[in-house]
This record gives C-alpha cells, sequence and structure tokens, in this order.
C-alpha cells in the first residue's frame, strides 16, 4: 500500500524506518502514486520530493531497522498544522500591518509586521514539545 486513504478521516503512507533512537523512529516515506488524485496535494508537503522523513514517538521496541511500516495520519492534524503554519502567520501579519499602518509611516509598519513573525515562530519553536503531543502520527508494521 503506497499511499491510500483509509477511510474519511485519515491517511496512510507506506515507509521504511530509517533511524531508531530510544523514544522515536524516523520514517522514510515512499513515493506517493496516489497523490496525483489527492485534493490537498498542494498543502500536504508529502508529495512534493521523492522522500520525505517523519519522526514517529514509540513507547515499546517492536519495530526493527529498514522494516516497511505504514504511517497514520489524521486529517484534522493536518488542517492543524496548515493553520499554525500558514493561517494564523498570514492573519498575525495583516492585522499588525493594518494596526500600525494607522499609528506608524507605511515603511515602518510594512517592517513591524514582517518582523512580528519572529516571535511567534520563536513561541511555536519553544511550545514544539505540546505540539508533538497534540500531533500524534501513528505506525502500523506492514
Amino acid at each position: 500500500m503506497d499511499s491510500a486513504q483509509s477511510n474519511t478521516n485519515s491517511f496512510i503512507h507506506s515507509g521504511v524506518i530509517s533511524k531508531m533512537t530510544d523514544h522515536s523512529l524516523i520514517v522514510s516515506l515512499s513515493e506517493n502514486v496516489h497523490c496525483e488524485s489527492c485534493r490537498a496535494k498542494g498543502t500536504c508537503g508529502v508529495s512534493d520530493s521523492a522522500s520525505k522523513e517523519i519522526e514517529v514517538p514509540i513507547s515499546d521496541g517492536a519495530f526493527k531497522l529498514n522494516e516497511t511500516v505504514n504511517v497514520l495520519l489524521k486529517k484534522e492534524l493536518g488542517l492543524q498544522a496548515v493553520f499554525w503554519a500558514y493561517v494564523f502567520p498570514f492573519l498575525l501579519m495583516i492585522l499588525t500591518l493594518l494596526i500600525s499602518s494607522f499609528f506608524l509611516a507605511e515603511w515602518l509598519a510594512g517592517i513591524l509586521s514582517i518582523t512580528i513573525l519572529i516571535p511567534y515562530y520563536l513561541i511555536l519553536y519553544v511550545t514544539r514539545n505540546s505540539f508533538k503531543k497534540n500531533f500524534k502520527i501513528s505506525i502500523i508494521k506492514a
């Protein structure tokens, strides 16, 4: 199974375990033949290149290096990821530009609206562990 829609709530991508640590696996996702027919291929990121790597937390050592597995991705997690990575920063930037343009010069408002993204992405980086807890990805032996 290369990449298929398992049901209406999730997708399954096949991959191979490329690295192992004590608490996580790095799975190299194989090229997806089903991405061409997917409506979300422009925002997914998996369809961009032939191989992607994804980190999957595990609690047991039931997997082996170079083992073929299926990665289960829930659709609602993808929508949340798109919101936090693209939609919210865009809205933050536009709102900062609109509000600051009333009080500052145009060029200064533009610089402020771009630099507001620096603390935003720093906050995302600091809170990455809570995002890892919320964005759970499952793997299944193939």
